[in-house]
């Protein structure tokens, strides 16, 4: 029973996938990224971290205007700490935001959307200094040519606390702003 349960739903799955013009792609980008937050208050300062990001996508059209577009990235983040031997606070991550597009005119669309990001490295001597799960609201603009280039500006506003000291007055979230340009197949 269990087992035709799975058929069903796999093959109406591949009908809806079927019956949607979907578009994939891959992107790639500048992050400027920085940690706010008061962990680091009197320990020196925060400063703006340029790193990049790279992954893919796919665009998911639910109506003329309005599409729903997963995304699966490598994203390098953290800050630049001038209190640090090390210069820069590096904190890398994969992370998945799913954003809504709606197209405000043609080739122009505004994104907004949830995303959760896994830390898989950092520079930190203990890991355990930052939280491996990130969340934060993602929202920006995209513009794709008529060649299936595509251009977009991102900001990425932290919303979970990714230090991992247990005090509860101790809290900082990652930003980052992200230039970007991809294509489209």
């Amino acid at each position: 029973m269990k087992k035709s349960s799975l058929f069903v739903i796999m093959l109406f799955v591949c009908t809806l996938v079927g019956a949607q013009d979907f578009g994939f792609g891959v992107k790639g980008g500048v992050n400027i990224a920085s940690i706010g937050g008061n962990t680091y208050a009197g320990l020196g300062s925060l400063g703006s971290r340029v790193s990049f990001h790279i992954g893919g996508l796919v665009q998911i059209p639910l109506t003329d205007k309005l599409s729903v577009q997963p995304e699966l990235l490598y994203s390098s983040q953290g800050s630049n700490w001038s209190y640090s031997d090390v210069g820069n606070i590096k904190l890398d991550y994969v992370n998945i935001p799913v954003m809504g597009k709606y197209a405000i005119i043609k080739g122009l669309s505004a994104e907004a959307g949830p995303l959760v990001g896994y830390l898989i490295s950092t520079n930190s001597e203990n890991k355990e200094d930052f939280k491996n799960l990130d969340v934060a609201i993602a929202i920006g603009a995209s513009y794709k040519m008529g060649n299936n280039l595509f251009f977009s500006l991102r900001y990425n506003k932290g919303i979970m606390n990714v230090n991992g000291v247990s005090d509860l007055n101790v809290k900082n979230v990652n930003n980052v702003f992200q230039l970007t340009a991809g294509y489209m197949f």
